[in-house]
């Protein structure tokens, strides 16, 4: 195995397009549990070693710093957009202007996101009537993560284009550093120096600044893809509005999802502490769940954007019937291992033994969804890749704020009863469970329809679809 080329910009215009999707899918699978583990250890370590109410506090964070963070998550999807094309395209010059953007993209983002969310965060804790044993914890813990936000965005920026030009194994690398470092300052901030919550925060950033800077110091040295000059990080109107009009949609389609997620936190929070604790438990063990589904999601997007800013369209439909797939067979198997080993899981963030009973009761509430929810990443993914990210957008925006809103306050208000005045509580998960079904069958109607095919950036992939 040649341990270089592992390292280096991965061309999947050429090749068996089932063996370069799961290449590149592998390390993406591998790094984004190591993200979902990252993001566990904080709430082990606060459930652990502070307590239920603490576990409370960073899960009802969440949602806030999601939507405080979609401006980059456009941006990162927009940048890995316009870079796969660009480079399947063989565009070197388009590729490096692109790349400087997106750089500067980054920082104009982050400056406006640290400035709006330092004086917004405490009153949208009060506005989701968060509980006043944890909304301290909670701001704390979310002023903390805004005033590391640039190491944040661009250590995900920087991992999208390195992605984008296929190399997924160097940011995979760059995300088991992020990890590991977050796993050793978590135990010592929280466990060893009783910082509590914030020490969770502080770890997070650390360890995410580092990791922005190796893979800036990777993407620098890549000088046989692209040059990176300073004259490339000026912004340009093509390469800056392609990349937000590509990008926003993405992070809106985020920012709808977070919205949302508000929206039923607030909810969440009317049953009180356990249940917000049992919640934050589901979601860190459905980020498990989910890992191949967003796993092959990213790996489709990258694979459908080189191809389509090649012109090679046929290459996009091969790949998408075995990506899809594999998908599907990928998430079924770990969904079931979930299931058999979820209670286990879930006994490791509190030894509290009615919280992981009920936590596990929950989830498997949720299991048939994955297996949608593979489907609706893989064809979304392609979606996105050719350049459509507007249609995803309202397919989020109809399965979230259409449905999954609706139906949790519906289904709650039904099932009010004397003993329990804010109604059933598994009416979270049946309405999530609900909108992941409904989201795949619509995703896959409007990939079928097939307006995604007309969306290249790069003069061969429009060239080609005109000849579908």
């Amino acid at each position: 195995m040649n341990i270089k080329k592992m390292f280096a910009a991965s061309d999947m215009t050429v090749g068996v397009p089932w063996k370069e999707i799961v290449i590149f899918t592998i390390p993406m699978l591998i790094g984004n549990i190591a993200q979902q583990l990252y993001n566990t250890v904080d709430s082990i370590d606060v459930g652990r070693y502070i307590g239920d109410n603490a576990l409370a506090a960073v899960g009802s964070a969440g949602p806030i710093y999601n939507l405080l963070f979609v401006l980059f998550m456009g941006v990162s999807m927009g940048a890995g957009v316009v870079v796969s094309q660009y480079f399947g395209a063989k565009k070197r010059e388009e590729l490096s202007r692109s790349i400087g953007n997106c750089i500067t993209l980054t920082l104009l983002a982050s400056l406006i996101v640290m400035v709006i969310g330092a004086v917004t965060i405490k009153p949208l804790l009060r506005l989701l009537s968060t509980p006043d044993s944890i909304l301290e914890w909670c701001y704390e813990y979310l002023l903390i993560l805004l005033i590391g936000i640039a190491g944040t965005s661009y250590y995900n920026i920087f991992g999208g284009i390195l992605r984008g030009l296929g190399d997924s194994t160097s940011a995979l690398v760059y995300l088991l550093v992020a990890c590991g470092l977050n796993i050793v300052l978590d135990i010592w901030f929280v466990a060893g120096l009783k910082m509590g919550v914030p020490g969770a925060a502080w770890a997070t950033i650390i360890s995410q600044f580092i990791s922005a800077v190796l893979s800036l110091f990777k993407l620098m040295r890549m000088k046989d893809t692209f040059d990176l000059k300073w004259r490339y990080l000026k912004l340009e109107k093509k390469y800056a509005g392609t990349i937000l009009r590509l990008g926003l949609p993405s992070g809106l389609t985020q920012a709808i999802f977070s919205t949302a997620m508000i929206l039923v936190q607030s909810l969440t929070n009317s049953f009180g502490e356990q249940i917000i604790a049992a919640n934050v438990i589901i979601m860190r063990v459905d980020g498990f769940a989910m890992m191949p589904n967003f796993s092959f999601g990213m790996a489709m997007t990258t694979y459908a954007g080189q191809n389509v800013g090649a012109g090679k369209y046929d290459r996009v439909h091969q790949g998408t019937r075995q990506g899809t797939w594999i998908a599907v067979g990928t998430s079924a198997v770990i969904t079931t291992l979930i299931m058999l080993f979820g209670r286990n899981l879930m006994a490791i963030f509190t030894s509290t033994e009615s919280l992981v009973d009920l936590s596990y009761n929950m989830m498997r509430i949720l299991a048939v969804g994955y297996v949608a929810m593979a489907v609706t990443q893989s064809l979304s993914g392609v979606m996105r890749g050719a350049g459509d990210t507007v249609t995803p957008m309202w397919i989020s925006l109809i399965t979230t704020v259409a449905i999954r809103v609706p139906l949790a306050y519906g289904l709650a208000y039904l099932t009010r009863t004397p003993a329990k005045p804010n109604g059933a509580y598994q009416s979270l998960w049946i309405s999530l469970l609900s909108s992941w079904v409904l989201g795949a069958v619509i995703t896959a109607i409007f990939f079928k329809i097939g307006k995604w095919k007309k969306k290249a950036v790069t003069a061969a992939g429009q060239a080609a679809s005109k000849e579908l």
